[in-house]
């Protein structure tokens, strides 16, 4: 607070003794404004008329009231007043309750030592001035906590970047009490419309003002460092509503030397001028508030870059979708099921069905390493590599297929870190024998569904080579079987065996894998499942009862089946 000469204070003289009251003004009327009163009640009319003065010296015997009583009645509306009292001994008594009470500073005995009371008036100017600062000092510390802390609740109600813009500019507006608000965004030096604008209901803003208005920002805009922004409150003209000149006050939001808006403010009346506290005080806001719209425009960027990322994932995963069979071969006396159902957007995870011209029927369950976009795009370079090696003039070994397949992936794979397991499959319908590799995949399933045979515990084709992608020449062997009416052949991918199943629904009797308390399904889980299945093999169904028991997908799920009529 800037400090007042002690010329300027004001103070307050009474005394219904005309000679008192002179003297007492002839001492301090060079340091002091004195007012002057012959009475208790003249001297209230005047502090009505004059509001707060700096120092009261009453006399305490008056007629219409005492001293002490006068000085009670100006302490709830001045509290920061210094009063003293002029008294003679007799009347201690009432000046100890006074000073007990905290209503007199100080008591000068009848007849004062000039030079006592001068001292004592010079020690109650500078407590009164100290109090002041004080004081002021308390009341914007309150007041800029009170903008913060409202500032800051408008900010974190916003629902959205504009929503926050619209509040924040509400807000200034209504603690500044300003007849119009105008917030524009700046973007790449440039003004983003339409800006945000605040008016009080009762301001009327002619054509002429408007335009004015919203030409500031641009105008300031040209004259501004943009690589070197300063957080400097700027002033410029307006045209009021009756042509009248007025000043807006313009408050840049500057977040990294980055301008992030320019906010004008407007106020009609000439009586209301822009203090200096208000300059100071905006320019605090505006530090705080340039952060919290740089936090909130890098979220409405974040946001906008997720939906786009979403909507190009949606495409990816219809597109993914539609490389996978949408429609199985019709072959007679077999029936043939698939489903897969990623853990993201898209997956590693796929199958393939396809018939060969000579009769032979192919099924392929794989698995790429890891999940989302990198998985699936390998997952589609090997359905595409996969197509072209069963498409062969003549029905190939499924081995030498997977053999094909870790050649032509191999570069890519290591270079990525990645891998694919694949289990791949040959039905031929005669003689009813299928052929199988595996490449370090799940152990295939193959158990008979005859209804004069009692449903046994499945047979885990354990026949398996390791990943593709892993050496440089895969080698391992096949195993075909023979396939009979009621058998079933089914393949899956980690993401259903490994899925977490909840404490209360584990199956009773299978075999579980713990890790992290955690409690997996298994193949042995799975075929408990299966084994409860009272109708003919419902895959769709399957992965519905699985998911139903499973605390979250994890991974990649996916089922293959042939069943033999």
């Amino acid at each position: 607070m800037e400090q007042t000469p002690l010329a300027r204070l004001k103070m307050l003289i009474v005394d219904d003794e005309p000679d008192n009251l002179d003297l007492l003004y002839r001492t301090f009327r060079l340091k002091f404004q004195v007012l002057r009163a012959e009475s208790a009640m003249a001297a209230l009319d005047l502090l009505d008329r004059h509001g707060e003065v700096a120092i009261i010296i009453s006399d305490q015997r008056m007629p219409e009231m005492l001293g002490t009583e006068f000085l009670g009645k100006t302490v709830e509306q001045f509290p920061d007043t210094i009063r003293i009292v002029l008294t003679a001994y007799t009347d201690v008594k009432d000046l100890v309750d006074a000073i007990n009470s905290g209503k007199v500073f100080k008591y000068i005995t009848k007849p004062w030592n000039q030079q006592q009371l001068q001292g004592v008036v010079q020690q109650a100017a500078e407590t009164y001035r100290v109090v002041k600062q004080r004081t002021e000092e308390l009341r914007r510390s309150l007041r800029r906590e009170s903008l913060f802390n409202s500032v800051t609740t408008a900010l974190r109600e916003s629902l959205d970047y504009r929503g926050m813009l619209q509040t924040l500019v509400a807000t200034l507006a209504d603690t500044f009490a300003v007849d119009s608000s105008l917030l524009t965004s700046i973007e790449n030096g440039q003004p983003l419309y339409p800006a945000v604008l605040h008016r009080q209901p009762d301001f009327v803003a002619d054509p002429t003002f408007q335009e004015q208005e919203a030409s500031i920002p641009q105008k300031i805009l040209q004259a501004y460092d943009l690589l070197q922004p300063e957080v400097q409150t700027m002033q410029r003209s307006l045209q009021g509503p009756n042509g009248e000149d007025r000043t807006c006050v313009v408050v840049p939001f500057i977040y990294q030397n980055d301008l992030l808006a320019l906010l004008s403010l407007y106020r009609e009346s000439q009586e209301q001028a822009w203090s200096q506290e208000d300059i100071e005080l905006l320019e605090d806001v505006a530090e705080q508030a340039a952060l919290a719209l740089s936090q909130a425009k890098l979220y409405q960027r974040s946001q906008q870059q997720a939906e786009q990322i979403r909507g190009e994932l949606a495409v990816a995963r219809q597109i993914q979708n539609n490389l996978l069979r949408q429609t199985m071969p019709q072959v007679e006396g077999i029936q043939i099921q698939a489903c897969c159902h990623p853990a993201r957007e898209v997956g590693g995870d796929f199958f393939e069905v396809y018939q060969h011209p000579q009769g032979d029927l192919w099924l392929a369950v794989g698995d790429v390493s890891g999940k989302g976009v990198p998985a699936a795009l390998f997952m589609a370079s090997a359905i595409s590599v996969l197509r072209r090696e069963l498409a062969q003039e003549i029905s190939p070994e499924p081995e030498e297929v997977l053999h094909n397949l870790n050649s032509t992936l191999l570069d890519d794979l290591v270079s990525t870190n990645c891998f694919i397991t694949m289990v791949l499959a040959r039905y031929r319908p005669q003689p009813h024998q299928i052929t199988y590799a595996n490449a370090g995949h799940l152990y295939p399933m193959l158990w008979s569904r005859h209804p004069q045979i009692a449903m046994q515990e499945p047979r885990y084709l354990k026949i398996r080579g390791v990943p593709l992608g892993i050496l440089s020449v895969w080698r391992a062997a096949s195993e075909t079987l023979p396939l009979q009416s009621g058998d079933i052949f089914l393949l899956t991918s980690d993401g259903v065996t490994e899925a977490t199943v909840r404490e209360q629904d584990q199956l009773p009797g299978c075999t579980t894998v713990t890790r992290n308390s955690e409690i997996f399904l298994q193949q042995t889980g799975l075929w408990k499942l299966l084994s409860q299945e009272q109708q003919s093999l419902d895959l769709k169904n399957l992965l519905v009862r699985i998911r139903e028991k499973t605390v979250a997908q994890e991974d990649d799920q996916t089922m293959l089946s042939l069943e033999v009529l």
